[in-house]
């Protein structure tokens, strides 16, 4: 709790999806003084309005979990926004933090940034492997080149920037946009629209056959702030659950809870994405005590419930 008292914290992304949960952490900690930027108000890919934020709110401490995301659709149609906009905005807001001389930067990586063909699970050390799955890929990269940014400062002026590894996020606020969601608010909304509509199935992309690893929100947000507390080391960290499950699993699963009685149908010719994820958290463990707490199905059921409080009344 004194950790956080007396700080200046700047958090950008803080009014988004893992940005609010975080937030609200912050302030259950004791934490006061709370800078949460507005893209409207600061454009963090331009280098007038960093440092108009910076010199505003002199900060402390900055979480700098503002991105550009999408699911694979998403990162397929924007390639050069995605790999743009995170780079720029990371890369300058690091460099104009460190001549404010901000006591603690903690950047947000990617699994992304994972080469596409890596050893189940995923460590630390394999990061540098080979070349990110293609369809994500300039996403990964303009990320993973924040761990580069952060070492060589580390190095060269001793600027205390740390680097964690998030697996993919759900929970209650996360964006449930077809056009640019990732998959789980995207077969959540499916099936509950479907349920509503009386259809008898939904089409999920790929074969089903991939695995991935999530994570909760809240879990997220909680590792965060451990790390922003205990870790003060150059190297990466993951943040997971350390648990894996295949696409195909994760729509039965979904469809379960959601109530709908159709079936899901599979679209091969719509990409798969990377072959599997899931994290070795050992690290996290290790290092600052992080642990994720919430099991996938009583994660997606949260979620599920909080999606559905949403609709209006009349479609419910």
């Amino acid at each position: 709790m004194n950790f956080w008292e007396s700080k200046n914290v700047l958090v950008t992304g803080g009014a988004g999806f893992l940005g609010s949960h975080l937030v609200g952490k912050l302030r259950k900690r004791g934490c006061r003084n709370i800078i949460v930027p507005r893209s409207r108000d600061f454009d963090l890919r331009e280098k007038e309005a960093i440092l108009r934020l910076l010199e505003q709110n002199r900060p402390d401490l900055v979480i700098h979990l503002a991105a550009v995301v999408g699911g694979i659709g998403a990162n397929l149609r924007n390639p050069g926004k995605f790999f743009y906009d995170n780079a720029i905005m990371g890369i300058q807001l690091i460099e104009y933090a460190r001549q404010h001389n901000v006591q603690k930067f903690v950047c947000l990586g990617t699994i992304c940034a994972y080469p596409k063909f890596t050893v189940v699970p995923f460590r630390e050390e394999v990061l540098w492997n080979g070349y990110p799955e293609e369809t994500n890929a300039p996403y990964g990269l303009a990320k993973k080149m924040l761990l580069v940014q952060a070492q060589a400062y580390r190095q060269q002026y001793g600027f205390n920037c740390i680097y964690l590894l998030p697996v993919n996020l759900y929970g209650p606020g996360d964006n449930f946009d077809l056009e640019s969601s990732h998959v789980i608010p995207a077969l959540i909304r499916k099936c509950i629209e479907a349920k509503q509509r009386k259809e008898n199935a939904v089409v999920a992309w790929g074969s089903g056959g991939v695995s991935r690893e999530f994570i909760y929100v809240e879990d997220a947000a909680e590792g965060i702030l451990q790390a922003a507390e205990r870790y003060n080391q150059p190297d990466p960290v993951n943040l997971g659950s350390g648990e894996e499950i295949t696409i195909q699993a994760l729509a039965e699963l979904i469809r379960e809870l959601s109530g709908f009685s159709g079936e899901i149908q599979w679209n091969p010719s719509q990409p798969d994405g990377q072959p599997r994820r899931q994290l070795d958290t050992s690290r996290a463990e290790r290092e600052f005590g992080f642990k994720a707490t919430t099991p996938l199905r009583e994660g997606l059921r949260q979620t599920i419930h909080w999606y559905e409080a949403q609709l209006p009344l009349e479609v419910r």
